[in-house]
């Protein structure tokens, strides 16, 4: 199906400020299913200069450098239409066939790429005891614990909608019992990486769901051997198919933000966004 999605955001100040350079990560990557059909990028003021390129995790950014006038505002648009395709997420085959029972080891041609994606300084005792009861109801086996510990979060836990500021911990979920969807993808990676799978942080949009239509939406994608990745979205309870659109994959759930930069001068400033996302 054809998605086109319009993410705008306006950043206003209380006083004119001098822009520094900005780091957009607002263009969709590109999966075999997911493929991009039409796009614009529109910023006011007009920068003194935008490169486009791709970063350290293979996210397409736009950099975005002012060197003009003070201003009271910022406005960023991003218009794309993006063709998604169903996918069938379960088609492959584990391999070596030993990974399909966790915990298992990365061979080391593919470990060193990896490391950042195992990283454990989110990882506590209640974590490690959260996905080890995961792993139990299931018997130890790989796709049944990552699909189990999808549907775990989503129907244990309540939703909470918090659009900004940094995500909640996993400790600070695991005992709310709630969280948004980027709490819920950063417990599901912990508790993956507990299990010594790869994960990463996505985010980007979700069509078809009331809660998700007007804003980002995070999910997870682990690395499995024989699959590659692949998406699960402990909010929906779900593998990812076809109703995602991806922004950005990082290891690190807070590097992902759609604007990132900073300004000079001393202004108290507000942020209105909307996404409108629409089946063509």
């Amino acid at each position: 199906m054809d998605l086109k999605v319009r993410h705008s955001l306006e950043y206003q100040y209380d006083s004119p400020v001098v822009l520094k350079t900005h780091v957009l990560y607002l263009y969709p990557r590109s999966y075999p299913h997911q493929r991009l059909l039409e796009y614009t990028l529109h910023i006011d003021p007009l920068p003194s200069k935008t490169v486009k390129n791709v970063d350290a995790e293979g996210n397409i950014q736009h950099l975005v450098y002012f060197f003009n006038q003070p201003c009271s505002r910022l406005m960023v648009e991003a218009e794309m239409t993006v063709r998604s395709e169903p996918v069938n997420v379960f088609d492959f085959v584990l391999f070596p066939f030993e990974t399909s029972r966790i915990p298992f080891l990365y061979d080391n041609s593919t470990f060193k790429y990896l490391i950042p994606y195992l990283d454990k300084s989110d990882l506590t005792a209640q974590v490690e005891t959260f996905a080890s009861e995961i792993a139990d109801q299931v018997n130890g086996q790989t796709i049944p614990f990552l699909v189990e510990l999808s549907k775990y979060i989503s129907s244990g836990f309540t939703y909470r909608n918090r659009e900004f500021g940094s995500a909640y911990s996993p400790d600070e979920t695991l005992n709310s019992r709630s969280g948004s969807c980027r709490e819920f993808a950063r417990l599901y990676i912990s508790a993956c990486r507990s299990a010594g799978i790869a994960a990463r942080f996505v985010s980007g949009y979700l069509y078809g769901n009331p809660q998700q239509a007007h804003e980002l939406h995070a999910w997870a994608e682990v690395y499995l051997p024989g699959a590659g990745w692949r998406g699960f979205d402990p909010t929906e309870g779900k593998s990812v198919v076809n109703r995602h659109i991806s922004m950005g994959a990082s290891a690190d759930f807070d590097k992902l933000a759609p604007v990132m930069g900073s300004f000079l001068g001393y202004s108290g400033s507000g942020l209105l966004t909307n996404v409108s996302i629409e089946l063509l």
